[in-house]
């Protein structure tokens, strides 16, 4: 194996002047622990374990927030996914198109109901989806399409709308990271995710921009009957308690969870704000460097709520020992499209089908973003950068 000059000379200057984790979940909870423990104390007092009151709180409060009728909480992100497909009346035969380098969630909901994922290519500036690409493919077959605000960047809801409403399609929003964007239409209005399709899908692992203490999902939609479909399908089928409808499903947001994500909501703008200003900080510093590609900031704050900060990076992985060996934690998001996985090699697809899309899965790397991340670490993340490149 060849030794990377860069990665030794790391070694010989010594340790980096502090280290950056990627994500720090207890610099959050320092800001909001005295009211989650309340909420949690609530729980455990009303012993209301399963779908209590402040489940039914919190889908209130989410669904006011995203600007829809109604929300379900469910029991993760990929469950809200299945889900909005199922009561949607997807399955064997039908077909939904989404883009190859989501995160496999995406897919697996597809497939879990027996319906075949159709994977397009993505548009090289907001690694969305490519909606010059989706119309391509379209067939008799074709029923939704799931576009994925990858990152926290909302895709392209007026194209998709257009393409969806000529061909009679449902569109089934993937806002799994995008909690809290702001879609800006072509005619001035300003939705946020989560109220544009028929209806989307939110998770709420802890990494995300809303996240709880453990798995947890939502589905958000202005369809009063979808919404009830959703409740009836996440609690085995059922419309009153053994009486059974539908063949449905265990997957419920518990009561816990619920009380956390009701305190965690009230934060989100705020939580959101400052990712954006740490985007603009890390666009600041590492400007000028021709092996780093930047993202590009919209005008509008909210537009993109920044979920992973996402660059393109000459010898990427030489970069993330480098970073790694400095104290500084990156990650992939994703380092192997849907299409080239094992797990879905009955689909046909081969290496070279998507171009953009495996191109850019060799040179991503996520830099570290969370809300509490500070000046001084974005700036050591970004000189450390510089010192690899030898800028």
């Amino acid at each position: 194996m060849a030794i990377n000059p860069r990665l030794m000379q790391a070694k010989i200057e010594g340790a980096a002047t502090g280290k950056v984790p990627f994500v720090d979940l207890k610099a959050q909870l320092t800001e909001i622990s005295k009211e989650v423990e309340s909420g949690i104390k609530d729980v455990l007092g009303s012993c209301d374990f399963i779908l209590g009151e402040k489940v039914k709180k919190f889908e209130r409060e989410f669904a006011d927030y995203c600007g829809v009728q109604c929300a379900a909480g469910v029991a993760s992100g990929t469950e809200a996914l299945h889900l909005s497909l199922r009561a949607l009346g997807l399955g064997e035969g039908d077909e939904v198109i989404t883009q190859a380098n989501t995160f496999i969630a995406t897919v697996l909901a597809i497939s879990y109901t027996g319906a075949k994922p159709v994977l397009v290519d993505i548009d090289p500036r907001t690694y969305n989806i490519d909606i010059k690409k989706i119309e391509q493919a379209i067939t008799k077959r074709t029923k939704a399409i799931m576009p994925v605000h990858l990152y926290g960047l909302p895709a392209d809801m007026d194209g998709i709308s257009e393409i969806a409403k000529r061909h009679n399609l449902f569109i089934v929003e993937d806002s799994c990271q995008a909690h809290g964007a702001v879609y800006n239409s072509k005619n001035g209005t300003k939705k946020r995710t989560g109220s544009i399709g028929d209806i989307a899908a939110f998770s709420f692992y802890p990494g995300k921009n809303l996240g709880a203490f453990g798995d947890g999902g939502a589905v958000t939609t202005n369809n009063v009957e979808l919404s009830e479909r959703i409740k009836m399908l996440r609690d085995y089928g059922q419309t009153a308690k053994y009486h059974h409808i539908s063949k449905g499903y265990n997957s419920r947001l518990d009561t816990m969870q619920a009380a956390v994500l009701s305190v965690k909501l009230r934060f989100l703008d705020k939580w959101n704000l400052m990712r954006a200003n740490h985007a603009k900080r890390y666009c600041e510093f590492l400007s000028g460097i021709p092996e780093v590609k930047l993202p590009s900031l919209p005008d509008d704050e909210q537009s993109h709520v920044f979920h992973l900060f996402v660059v393109r990076a000459e010898e990427r992985d030489a970069l993330k020992d480098f970073l790694s060996e400095k104290g500084i934690s990156a990650g992939i998001h994703y380092p192997i499209p849907n299409h080239l996985q094992e797990a879905f090699k009955e689909l046909g697809y081969r290496r070279g089908d998507f171009p953009i899309t495996e191109n850019y899965a060799d040179e991503i790397i996520s830099l570290p973003m969370f809300p509490e991340l500070r000046f001084d670490q974005i700036r050591q993340v970004a000189q450390t950068i510089k010192e690899f490149y030898g800028r």
